[in-house]
């Protein structure tokens, strides 16, 4: 009994880890949509591969959420010793997790309850920084990211509900205003900026001009 247990989790542990190498080439689903598909709520959301999402978009996303993206293994140690080390003096911090450990979370983990999930999180980025290109590491995380109230998710379903068009229209604005919904899509609606979310956006569209809006692992 011990043993067939221990192998059930085993073969519980290896599922992500199988799934991530599927998702190389199939359209992956997030767990929050299979949640929604589960409790019959609606889920909106069309996959469109990087070459049809404006190059404004990732540029911004990278800008706003991980600026380490091209240049660590999935996981941003140095970032993440300044959390420990803020958290050492009572200082209120960003978080750490980069693009790949989101995307982890999305597609295979919960919301809830960081400091059990972390763990989780940081080995499974390692494992999509490894097994994928980071062309494909953004492009699914633009595709299963929740942008909008009431189960929108992906850029494309995101820039329909945020500017009427489509994600490979959207301009260097509506892309900072895109990445500075992220991560409560509920609150920082899109189609409803607050002043904060506008005052964001400023700031991500800012730096991705001083950046030259290039990234060079994605090659846009």
């Amino acid at each position: 009994m011990i043993r067939r247990i221990g192998l059930a989790v085993i073969a519980i542990m290896a599922v992500p880890f199988i799934l991530t190498l599927v998702y190389t080439v199939i359209p992956p689903v997030s767990t929050l949509m299979v949640g929604r598909w589960l409790t019959f709520q609606p889920v909106s959301r069309d996959w469109v591969p990087l070459e049809e999402i404006s190059p404004h978009l990732p540029r911004a996303v990278v800008t706003a959420e991980d600026g380490q993206f091209c240049f660590h293994g999935g996981v941003d140690w140095k970032a993440i010793q300044d959390v420990l080390d803020a958290a050492e003096d009572g200082v209120p911090s960003r978080g750490a997790s980069t693009i790949a450990m989101q995307t982890a979370k999305n597609l295979f983990l919960w919301p809830g309850g960081a400091y059990i999930r972390k763990p989780f999180e940081i080995v499974l980025a390692t494992w999509i920084d490894l097994v994928w290109t980071k062309r494909r590491t953004i492009e699914v995380y633009l595709n299963i990211a929740e942008w909008g109230p009431d189960g929108i998710f992906g850029a494309e379903a995101g820039a329909q509900h945020g500017f009427g068009k489509a994600a490979k229209n959207i301009g260097p604005r509506e892309a900072a205003l895109m990445a500075a919904a992220l991560p409560n899509p509920i609150v920082r609606d899109t189609a409803k900026p607050t002043r904060g979310q506008r005052s964001w956006a400023n700031t991500i569209a800012a730096r991705a001009r001083q950046s030259g809006e290039y990234v060079g692992c994605l090659d846009l």
